[in-house]
């Protein structure tokens, strides 16, 4: 291929940007607040919005911040994270540290009445502020242990629940007095009030009820299932208690507890407004209207997604611990898809036909043959491996293992058998396969292992590529892409070349990123790293970021090229997707849907150096654009990748070639046709 010859982006791509799918829903929510519409979510990655009771979410600042405690006073929001309290007067739009006269400290918990707010910490016990946290002041007299989980609020009365019991200021903290009596544990993890009714949530003795503030108690667990209480609410007449292991209700100051869902969730927090009850757990954010007798998912689109796969119109989207989600409409929804899946961690698919294999984490290989429905593990000889790549040649299945090496299976996964000869380091993160080749990516910078005899024998080709960290690998004819860490002791990474099956290699990019994810299409390489999306279309000798419309930019674990989208699987902000046509210059020139496939004449005619190529598509599907030579040899592809129906034009750059007579075919489906250009210089 004459590697002169390239497609200019034609497309304005600032105006085309990427758009976060409706999920995977998941991830870890640590609490939850409401002001007026808003609904407010803290997670181990930031904060989160939502103004439609948790239909769509937005990342709304503090990322990569663990936010344990959030609370709200009018137009201000408070966050309260590991290093100290934030405050936001536009609902996130931005956020200023407030944490002046606080150490660098743990906030675990925050309240406010009127004018004052107060912060609960780790070890240093409560601070107040009486000026949005301009300054704040330690309020500790009488507190005996200096780790607040929870702060309470009624009337005068401050609750602060601790490592060491309840105490209780009727004076804005200037002093505490423990109210402990009847209390059997003093690991105090939450407190609600209702009129004269207190309640504590204990980690290992359930709830306990006081009549009196705090100075008399009794435990109130019948019906509970797990006495770890992580949260309580209370509306009306109903106490809500979030425990691990589901919602429990109770509607006689608990005296009686039934359960109210979300059974195995581990229940964080739960939050109320009006008819709708929110409940945070591990899994994310779900909603009932009903007092917890059906709950649905309404967030948080905060998965880690490890691995991406197509096949038809199935999308599927491996997690870090929260399985396999499915979507038959380009990400629009998501279902879980984890029948038969006995480990929460997905991170590698291979598809031929009808089966499709995944690597479930420290549980080896599964298929499924039903387009994800059911799986069954097809594990003998890989038992208890962490598979972290699969790929497939011919009737040879190679699974990639974090220590075991290199397994290949020559039945249908039926058996697995160690195929290491030669390789002297068993921690494989990537796999390629280019007809006989197969490459290993491996980490602890020991570079790139060749087999050519199906993995009876290896050999290292690392030359130019020794000391790295290959984190994926991905073959585009001829040429052999190795992505590669920047955390090791040269803290360079980027994209590394090879045109000769490994024997040399060349750093052709992006500067110091690590690169989880590569994939192809036609003439494009696309590069997930560290700080998003890069772009290249001349085999890596220059790059360009496309991150428009990321809110935060994320780390992208995993790239899908498919049904006319590009996908990114991120870190934290689960599946993003963009039109590939848009993001490698393709343009979409009418949405209206041909009546049949057509390829149109190129203008101008001859041309010199640049001409428009145009052509209709019909149905959904596989498409190529190639020009040839009056020899007929492959000057360049321009389109390889599916494409949704429509009217498509592609600017073609002949800088490169000399003056001739070449051809362009387009293949779409069962459509095939070719036209002559002219170049004249």
């Amino acid at each position: 291929m004459l590697q002169t010859a390239h497609c200019s982006l034609f497309v304005d791509n600032c105006k085309a940007q990427w758009i976060q799918t409706n999920g995977p829903y998941g991830g870890t929510a640590k609490c939850l607040a409401i002001s007026g519409i808003n609904l407010i979510a803290g997670t181990g990655n930031g904060v989160m919005l939502s103004t439609n009771s948790g239909g769509n979410w937005t990342a709304v600042g503090l990322e990569y911040r663990d936010i344990l405690s959030i609370a709200v006073s009018g137009n201000n929001i408070f966050a309260g994270t590991y290093g100290g309290v934030f405050l936001s007067t536009n609902n996130g739009g931005s956020w200023t540290d407030i944490s002046n006269g606080l150490p660098w400290i743990t906030i675990h918990s925050l309240a406010i009445s009127g004018n004052n707010i107060f912060a609960g910490t780790n070890d240093n016990g409560v601070f107040i502020s009486t000026n949005n946290g301009e300054n704040w002041t330690a309020v500790n007299n009488g507190l005996t242990n200096l780790t607040i989980w929870s702060l309470t609020i009624n009337g005068n009365n401050i609750f602060a629940g601790t490592y060491g019991g309840v105490f209780l200021s009727t004076n804005n903290g200037v002093n505490w007095v423990a109210v402990n009596n009847g209390l059997t544990d003093h690991y105090i993890l939450c407190i609600a009030v209702k009129g004269n009714n207190v309640f504590a949530g204990t980690y290992d003795d359930g709830v306990f009820h006081s009549t009196n503030n705090g100075e008399n108690w009794t435990a109130v667990n019948n019906g509970l299932l797990n006495l770890h209480i992580y949260s309580l609410t209370t509306k009306e007449n109903n106490i809500f208690a979030g425990i691990w292991g589901g919602v429990f209700l109770s509607t006689n100051n608990g005296g009686s507890w039934t359960a109210a869902g979300l059974a195995n969730q581990n229940i964080n927090s739960i939050a109320i407004s009006g008819n709708n009850i929110f409940a945070a757990g591990d899994s994310g954010i779900y909603l009932s209207s009903n007092n917890g007798g059906i709950w649905t998912i309404v967030g948080l689109p905060t998965q880690s997604v490890l691995s991406l796969a197509e096949t038809g119109n199935y999308i599927f989207s491996g997690t870090y611990l929260s399985g396999l989600f499915i979507s038959t409409n380009n990400g629009d929804n998501w279902t879980s898809a984890n029948n038969g899946l006995t480990y929460p961690t997905i991170t590698s698919f291979a598809i031929s036909g009808n089966n499709i294999f995944l690597g479930n984490g420290y549980n080896g290989v599964y298929l499924s043959t039903d387009n994800g429905n059911s799986w069954n593990a097809v594990n003998n000889g890989l038992e208890n491996q962490f598979v972290s790549d699969i790929i497939i040649s011919g009737n040879n299945i190679f699974a990639a293992t974090g220590g075991g090496g290199v397994f290949l299976s020559t039945n249908g996964g039926g058996s697995w058998t160690a195929v290491n000869n030669g390789l002297t380091y068993l921690h494989v993160s990537s796999l390629a396969v280019n007809g006989n080749n197969i490459f290993a990516g491996t980490t602890s910078e020991a570079g790139v292992y060749l087999s050519t005899d199906n993995g009876e024998s290896w050999t290292g080709v690392s030359n130019g590529l020794s000391n790295r960290e290959v984190l994926s690998l991905t073959i585009s004819g001829n040429n052999l892409f190795a992505g590669t860490s920047r955390s090791g002791f040269y803290d360079i990474g980027g994209v590394y070349l090879s045109t000769n099956n490994g024997s040399y290699w060349t750093r052709v990019g992006p500067s110091n990123s690590s690169i989880y994810s590569l994939n192809t299409s036609g003439i494009y390489l696309f590069a997930g790293t560290d700080t998003g999306v890069y772009m290249s279309s001349n085999n890596g000798a220059n790059w360009v970021k496309k991150n428009q419309g990321f809110n935060i930019i994320p780390g992208v674990y995993s790239i899908l090229i498919g049904n006319g989208y590009i996908y990114a699987g991120t870190s934290g902000q689960s599946v993003w997707k963009r039109p590939i046509a848009d993001i490698t210059g393709i343009k979409l020139i009418s949405g209206l849907i041909p009546s049949s496939f057509s390829l149109e004449q190129n203008y101008p005619n001859p041309f010199n150096p640049v001409t428009n190529l145009e052509f209709g598509i019909s149905d959904l599907g596989f498409v190529s654009l190639k020009v040839y030579d009056i020899l007929g040899k492959e000057v360049v592809t321009l389109v390889n990748e599916k494409l949704s129906p429509g009217n498509y034009k592609v600017e073609f750059d002949g800088s490169g070639l000399s003056s001739g007579v070449y051809f362009y075919r387009l293949n779409a489906g069962e459509f095939t046709e070719t036209k002559r250009m002219m170049l004249v210089k």
